[in-house]
Order: structure tokens, then sequence, then C-alpha cells
């Protein structure tokens, strides 16, 4: 077992709500793992927490064996769930503020997607769609060489060949000794790049375990079983 993250006891209390709730968790490198569960099941608390944004009011989180903080976040890579470019900059200009916060930052990987996809790097971030947006925003979070990406809803809003442009770069551009962990609600868009998931809700682990292993002892789909689980 290569360990990159463990979690232990972990809860997040917002006055007397709690948000998480005695989370453990232990991902292994090599993994790209699903984070699934309804709006307000606890994933973005989550993922803000191991990105070191929260703090947690019990419990710990390991990643390479060290508490969050400044050497957590040199091998971490982070796509929140809105945009947080400066949309007035030009594509280089990001890419260059990357490559200044960003030690393992690959600017050859990122010039070589955005010439992919016909993206000139001398265009402005708010002459371009709202597509064109997420995709600039997920290369330049893949195009770090980290050892865990965490995704909140890199598919969100998104119209479907644009979700399959996402996928393809997230399969493509990461190293398998790191690990990807992806928040979203579009299970049947995900369920087929995923080695494992996790349900969560109301800020408990329902379930974490292998894709193959689970859709084999339940017989049906991770989407038809999250259906079923969380009955929407």
């Amino acid at each position: 077992m290569d360990e990159l993250l463990r979690i232990e006891n972990l809860s997040k209390k917002y006055g007397i709500s709690k948000a998480l709730d005695s989370v453990d968790l232990t991902v292994e490198r090599g993994h790209i793992v699903g984070l699934l569960g309804p709006n307000g099941s606890g994933k973005t608390t989550l993922i803000k927490l191991i990105a070191g944004l929260l703090t947690p009011s019990e419990g710990k989180i390991l990643v390479n064996g060290k508490g969050i903080g400044i050497e957590s976040k040199k091998v971490i890579s982070y796509l929140p769930d809105t945009t947080y470019l400066n949309m007035n900059q030009r594509v280089e200009e990001v890419m260059k503020l990357f490559k200044t916060f960003y030690s393992d930052f690959d600017e050859n990987r990122a010039k070589d997607m955005l010439k992919a996809i016909g993206i000139d790097t001398r265009t402005r971030l708010k002459t371009m769609s709202k597509g064109t947006k997420e995709k600039v925003q997920l290369i330049l979070v893949m195009s770090r060489r980290a050892d865990l990406y965490i995704l909140d809803e890199p598919i969100a809003g998104v119209d479907p060949a644009t979700r399959d442009y996402v996928l393809n770069i997230i399969l493509s551009n990461y190293d398998p000794n790191a690990s990807i962990i992806i928040s979203t609600h579009l299970i049947s868009d995900i369920e087929k790049i995923l080695d494992q998931v996790i349900f969560i809700k109301n800020g408990r682990i329902e379930r974490f375990g292998n894709v193959d292993d689970i859709r084999e002892k339940e017989g049906k789909s991770i989407d038809a079983l999250f259906r079923e689980v969380f009955k929407c």
C-alpha cells in the first residue's frame, strides 16, 4: 500500500451544525476517486479542508504523511467549483502566474493542450465562452506535476462535448503515482473513468470502495446505486 491521503476522525462544525462528522478515509496513489453525494452532503467542505482552505473542528488530514500546510499545498493541485481567474488577463499572463506560484507547473504541457484545442494564449479570458474558460482552468490545474489533484465539479454547467474533453484531459494528464479526487453529481458522465467511489451523505461516509467490486456485488452501475442510496 502506497498511502497518499489519510483522514482520521475529521469533523467540521458551523455553529452547532456539523458539515462533516467523524470522517475516516485513506486514498492510495494511482487512483481516480469519485466523491459523490447530493447537494449539502459535505463534498465541498471536505475538499476545502484537504486543500487547506478550511480548518477542521476535530481530527486530522495527512498528505504524504504530513499535516495540511505549506508542504501539502505544494503537492495538491486544486480546481474549485467556481472560476477564480482574472477575466481581464490573457491566458499567457495567467500561465506566468501559475509558473511563479507553482514550481511544478509544466508550461510546455499547458501550451500543448491549449494549442490542441485552438486557444491562442494572447486571448483574454473575458472574451471566451463558459466552456472554453472551464477548459483553460482545468488545463492549468492539470499542468502541474502534483501528487494529488482535487477537482470540484469539473464538468458541471458545460455541454456534453466539453464534458468528454474534460474527462480526456483528466485521463491523459496525471502521473500514475498521483491520485485524483473528483467531486460531482453527474455520475453517469464520469463513472467510466473512476477507480474508486466515496458516497457521502449528511457529512458522513456512507460507502467507499473499488468501482468494479461494488458493481459486481450490487449488480448495477454506480449511477444506479447512487440513485438508490440517495433516492434521487
